[in-house]
């Protein structure tokens, strides 16, 4: 195995063991906030591409309500809950993922693992992606988060995985620390999160 990903796994380990038990009482508080006003589950579940697109379940705190039509909740907005946008403000629906990378399933630094759906909506340059680890941060994330164009997301993906070192984790890590306690970027301009990637531009590509 190359030197580089030795390296990057084991600082993975290092940072995430002590990370998720350091933070097991947090953790414990958020579960309770997240069940008092959310009900159960208290952690949400759903599939994600992975390293070489190979699909693992990824698990975060629940930021929204259950879709239901009867009461309106139906889409981001209208399901997002209060307490689910300062666990996003705060980042701290992202907690869980930490076993994620003690699984190996992710790393610190990387691409953020996006729905499986989009999977046949990437042009081959945006599926590189995918060579790597996805991450809790990334490139992406310290370069605008939500509030870049999909585009610009995908590209700064692309760029991570052909630039990577440690060094340059390390700096995404500290501007992670800064992002996080400004509370910037957590949602796009006009959006309760994200808008769907459709994928017009990766098929503009393969054309």
């Amino acid at each position: 195995m190359d030197r580089g990903l030795v390296l990057k796994r084991l600082f993975d380990l290092a940072v995430s063991l002590p990370a998720l038990v350091v933070s097991l009482p947090l953790q414990a508080v958020t579960a309770l906030a997240v069940r008092l006003s959310m009900g159960r589950p208290v952690l949400f579940r759903q599939r994600r591409p992975g390293l070489h697109g190979e699909v693992f379940e990824l698990v975060k705190f629940r930021t929204m309500h259950h879709e239901d039509v009867s009461r309106g909740r139906v889409d981001d907005a209208s399901r997002l809950t209060t307490t689910g946008r300062v666990l996003r403000k705060l980042s701290l629906d992202e907690l869980p993922s930490l076993w994620n990378i003690v699984r190996g399933d992710m790393s610190l630094v990387g691409p953020r693992p996006l729905l499986e759906r989009y999977l046949d909506r990437y042009s081959p340059e945006q599926a590189r992606r995918h060579e790597v680890r996805p991450g809790l941060t990334g490139l992406a994330q310290v370069s605008g988060r939500n509030q870049l164009s999909w585009e610009d997301k995908l590209r700064l993906d692309v760029e991570y995985v052909d630039t990577r070192s440690f060094i340059g984790d390390l700096r995404i890590l500290a501007a992670t620390v800064r992002q996080v306690v400004r509370g910037s970027g957590v949602s796009a301009v006009g959006e309760a999160t994200m808008p769907e990637f459709h994928g017009t531009t990766a098929r503009e590509d393969r054309a």
